[in-house]
């Protein structure tokens, strides 16, 4: 058959490459809405909710009973319950109710009364809500940290450099897993060396990740997944409880603690019980908040292929952000896959989170090349960093990053390598050669870099876990070695975990190690003229992008 060329031309276009199904509800493939959603009810006795969209107490699953009794405010539903969904999506836009207002409204409707109340708001008025019910007044952003070779003086290098471009927290994980405690180690001290108060974390097995954390080589954690349906919790050898003991055993220990959820996840784990991705999230959500964790990553996440295929799915994520904030919880709101092999969907996906701002607008924003990252590919990479910097500029909008300049990437990235050099050495752990700090100063990745010896650095990681080194032995060799101000850095993140302030809401440190959270500097938009706008020192360091006209040279 002849073929129309311009149709062919649109074929090989990228974005034909990804995947897209119709709506399936009796599957899970369903966005925003499924005919199988439950009708919002609630009913409260002696104190004690008794009926949970529609189903009576004696039928509760466990994620509803744990809803019921932790998450809402019992003294507030029946007011809140008896509001219009419409009505409550319209404070949510009013620039005239407050967001501490709409938190009190919400923290009384149950979580298929939130749908229907996300489902009254268009992606343009989600933006509107997040502007104002952002828990932290100032946007930031999250930044992975990985490599392929699970290399030690790499991830120094490149944790150096992010904390200089301005991610305010930073996230690593391995490919094999025993190298843990080195790649936290590296991360602390790099993620110093760039930028001092900069929150760092080690994407491990919870028993790893917990004992990273208690030795001080980690502040914080972020992988505590918790699912919309019982089936699916179950297969993961969890309950809503167990997370909530697991979130204490954190928290008491000084390290902050972010949820996971995001649509999708029981979609592909084969049990979404026919209901709405959307929904099911909202579920994940108040479950978050029950078990009184400060914040959630969501965003569909590591799931955005499933929730992209299906018609609304980016809307539904955008939507289920602003769930998180609605319930009060820091939002890192994901962009942190690859789900799009067109460049142009994969920056309107994005878009929906930057404008408005969220807490992390990124949960992880590749700062290295896209084959380094062992999550799996973000949606942003290092190669883009000068793109990002552009739109911030663009539409003076704060993404929460910095152009640098080559002369600063060279020099921070040496000195993170040569102080995991130092501290390698002094603490007998592993040899770093001056051949490969050379190579990871100049690297894109790790294409560039020299091989280390595996078995050595396996060997020296069950050394250290065994000698019981701890943060304090890291500062104690940062001193000793000539990096006594990045031992300074080191020894302040240890102090945070003693005063715990930035367990608060969306808590980020400033470089002075200042905790800025949605306690002590909250949201205060209220319109026009309102709210934090780029301005200033900060608007004068956006504007400042390398590859610009400088007037001051003629």
């Amino acid at each position: 058959m002849k073929r129309s060329k311009r149709i062919e031309a649109l074929d090989q276009r990228k974005v034909n490459l990804d995947g897209f199904i119709d709506e399936w509800p009796e599957k899970g493939f369903a966005a925003m809405d499924s005919p199988y959603d439950p009708v919002p009810s609630i009913r409260v006795e002696n104190g004690r909710i008794v009926e949970l969209d529609g189903k009576k107490r004696e039928e509760f699953d466990f994620i509803d009973q744990f809803i019921a009794d932790y998450a809402m405010r019992v003294d507030r539903v029946e007011r809140s319950m008896a509001m219009s969904s419409v009505d409550i999506a319209r404070m949510i836009v009013d620039i005239h109710v407050s967001r501490d207002e709409i938190l009190k409204v919400v923290s009384g409707i149950t979580p298929a009364k939130m749908k229907e109340v996300i489902n009254e708001l268009n992606v343009v008025e989600m933006m509107m809500g997040m502007q104002k019910m952002r828990a932290r007044r100032v946007p930031g952003n999250q930044a992975h940290i990985t490599n392929l070779k699970d290399d030690p003086v790499q991830l120094a290098a490149d944790a150096a450099e992010g904390a200089l471009r301005g991610f305010r927290e930073e996230e690593t994980t391995m490919g094999v897993a025993r190298y843990a405690p080195f790649s936290a180690i590296a991360l602390l001290i790099g993620s110093q060396v760039g930028g001092r108060g900069v929150l760092t974390q080690c994407s491990a097995e919870e028993a790893t990740e917990l004992e990273l954390g208690i030795r001080g080589f980690t502040t914080y954690a972020e992988t505590l997944s918790v699912y919309g349906t019982e089936k699916v919790f179950i297969d993961g050898d969890d309950t809503p409880y167990s997370k909530a003991f697991l979130n204490s055993a954190y928290a008491s220990r000084g390290l902050k603690v972010r949820f996971t959820s995001g649509s999708g996840s029981e979609a592909l784990m084969g049990s979404t019980e026919k209901k709405s991705m959307l929904y099911l999230e909202c579920r994940c959500l108040y479950m978050t908040k029950g078990a009184g964790s400060q914040g959630i990553q969501n965003g569909s996440v590591s799931c955005i292929g499933i929730t992209a295929s299906v018609p609304a799915g980016i809307r539904e994520v955008m939507g289920e952000n602003l769930v998180a904030a609605l319930l009060g919880l820091e939002c890192a709101s994901s962009n942190d896959q690859s789900f799009s092999h067109s460049d142009m969907r994969r920056t309107a996906r994005t878009m929906l989170q930057f404008l408005p701002g969220t807490d992390f607008i990124f949960s992880g924003y590749a700062a290295e090349p896209n084959y380094d990252n062992m999550f799996a590919g973000s949606n942003f990479d290092a190669e883009d960093f000068d793109d990002y910097n552009v739109m911030q500029r663009d539409m003076q909008v704060d993404g929460g990053l910095r152009p640098v300049t080559e002369e600063d990437v060279i020099r921070v990235r040496r000195r993170a390598a040569k102080a995991v050099q130092a501290v390698f050495s002094y603490l007998h752990l592993a040899e770093v050669t001056d051949e490969q700090v050379e190579a990871v100063t100049y690297a894109h990745g790790s294409k560039d870099t020299l091989d280390r010896d595996v078995v050595a650095d396996l060997m020296g990681v069950e050394d250290l876990m065994k000698r019981g080194i701890t943060g304090v032995d890291v500062v104690k060799a940062l001193a000793e070695t000539g990096y006594e101000d990045v031992a300074e850095s080191v020894l302040n993140m240890l102090r945070q975990r003693v005063i715990g302030d930035y367990m608060q809401t969306a808590a980020i440190l400033d470089e002075d190690f200042h905790v800025m959270s949605g306690v002590n500097t909250p949201n205060d938009y209220m319109g026009p003229g309102t709210g934090y706008r780029v301005s200033g020192a900060r608007w004068e360091e956006i504007k400042k992008i390398p590859h610009r006209i400088d007037r001051n040279n003629f």
